[in-house]
């Protein structure tokens, strides 16, 4: 599990997160969303090390986040940032193998070989795994990026606004196989996300943040109400149910 405690961040006298409290489990998935500038990516940075925190702890299975090493850590925790520039020339499979960087240091073994070989076929990347991603489409590239982390094989999976410009067979497709690493696999994953229904649908636990501070945290039931998502958004909502899930109507 990772819990984040006491949670503080400024940027220039600015709070972006205020008193952060919040648990991720194994086995789910935990979407966080709320309007533009409510503290999500800066929370997921804060829990992946990538940033530093003002005060508070974060711990990975009970020991604080500043106490890994780093090359432990990255055995432990994956993450994918919202832009992942390349200078150099990779195809699929090349990218996939640097997932495998903390366990073989770049030596990598038939262990490797196989876990690579693995996420390649659980993406259903077989067909794309020896082309080169500058010729493939943003969603490929987004699961070749997903396949790379699933390939590091690590408990927890940080997942920053992956689907950021796909268009929407791309995004289920993401968001299909984000639901299968948790629930088949048993990893924690936690992701940034904009759209509130594919968090309704795909998701365990949904965390809505606003003004840098959790508004509310639980389970889809939960969150995904009318007068919830208004106050979070200061938007009108309509919460309908459809073969038993919760779809948002906003107009």
């Amino acid at each position: 599990m990772i819990k984040v405690e006491n949670i503080n961040k400024q940027y220039a006298g600015k709070l972006v997160a205020s008193n952060i409290n919040v648990a991720f489990e194994k086995g789910k998935v935990t979407s966080i969303i709320g309007p533009n500038g409510a503290g999500k990516s800066t929370l997921l940075s804060i829990m992946s090390r990538l940033l530093n925190k003002d005060s508070g702890n974060v711990y990975v299975d009970g020991t604080e986040l500043e106490k890994w090493a780093t090359n432990t850590l990255a055995k432990r925790l994956a993450v994918l940032k919202q832009s992942n520039n390349l200078n150099m020339r990779f195809t699929v499979k090349e990218l996939i193998a640097f997932g495998r960087f903390p366990h073989s240091q770049g030596k990598l073994t038939d262990t490797d070989h196989q876990v690579i070989q693995h996420a390649i076929e659980y993406l259903d990347l077989v067909a794309i795994q020896d082309k080169y991603l500058d010729n493939l489409s943003g969603g490929q590239k987004q699961l070749a990026f997903i396949a790379m982390v699933m390939a590091q094989d690590t408990d927890y999976v940080l997942l920053d606004e992956p689907l950021n410009n796909l268009d929407i067979k791309h995004s289920l497709q993401i968001m299909k196989n984000i639901r299968r690493l948790a629930h088949e696999m048993n990893k924690a994953v936690v992701i940034v996300i904009h759209d509130i229904n594919f968090a309704s649908c795909y998701s365990d636990n949904i965390i809505a943040m606003k003004n840098g501070e959790i508004a509310i945290a639980g389970n889809v039931d939960q969150v995904i109400q009318a007068s919830v998502l208004e106050s979070v958004y200061d938007t009108p909502f309509k919460v309908v149910t459809l073969d038993n899930q919760h779809v948002c109507v906003y107009y």
